[in-house]
């Protein structure tokens, strides 16, 4: 099932991928930031925890256990399973508030993700791709359009919203063709020294401010010890 147009299309090649294709949802968002630590994770299946990642993996666990609320015209779901074979992608939402609407004199049930983060709101649609991708996911398993959602950020305790507009799923559907083909190369990137890796938890293995040269020998050391 997709969305085109705000109508629902049903096509057998609307669906380019198998289940032995689906990469992790989060891997987007890893991709956008950097590629070389999307392939590290999962490519090579290096991941190492830091402060970033602990802060924001305890806030995911504290929205998982809320268990779901129910309301006269809103109904909240927490770690809704998603999948989509447009995509190629597999994860879950950490929240899906289904907002009750009147339309043409019947009731029915409206879907709006909303995604944690513990830090701020980005210039960058790091983020608003992989709350994209997950509404992709929503509309192709409940066949229905999704409009909108929200991104709530730990450091502002506030809600960000983001409408689903064409350049915004179109970057969401590029970005996922572009994973696809980074795991399915199997090449891991070059290392790139910017300011993104002063908050990397994976700094230590990439070791981004080595010349390419001693890195491979400091691997190559390692694998002959072990």
């Amino acid at each position: 099932m997709v969305i085109h147009e705000g109508r629902i299309i049903k096509e057998q090649d609307a669906f380019p991928f198998s289940e032995s294709d689906l990469l992790p949802l989060s891997a987007l968002q890893h991709f956008l930031f950097c590629k070389r630590q999307c392939a590290l994770i999962h490519i090579e299946q290096v991941w190492q925890e830091n402060f970033f990642t602990a802060q924001g993996r305890i806030l995911h666990e504290r929205v998982d256990i809320q268990g779901d609320r129910k309301g006269d015209n809103c109904r909240v779901e927490y770690s809704v399973p998603l999948r989509s074979y447009t995509l190629g992608l597999v994860g879950k939402a950490d929240v899906v508030e289904f907002h009750k609407k009147h339309i043409n004199g019947q009731s029915t049930w409206i879907p709006y993700p909303v995604e944690y983060k513990r830090g701020r709101p980005k210039e960058k649609d790091w983020d608003r791709v992989q709350l994209c991708a997950q509404t992709i996911c929503l509309e192709e398993q409940l066949e229905t359009e999704v409009k909108e959602g929200s991104l709530f950020y730990g450091k502002t305790r506030r809600r960000e919203k983001v409408k689903f507009n064409a350049e915004l799923r179109k970057k969401t559907k590029d970005t996922a063709q572009q994973l696809h083909e980074l795991i399915k190369a199997g090449i891991t990137p070059r290392a790139n020294y910017t300011s993104k890796c002063r908050s990397c938890s994976l700094r230590d293995w990439c070791m981004p401010r080595l010349p390419s040269n001693l890195v491979k020998k400091y691997i190559g050391k390692a694998l002959e010890e072990l």
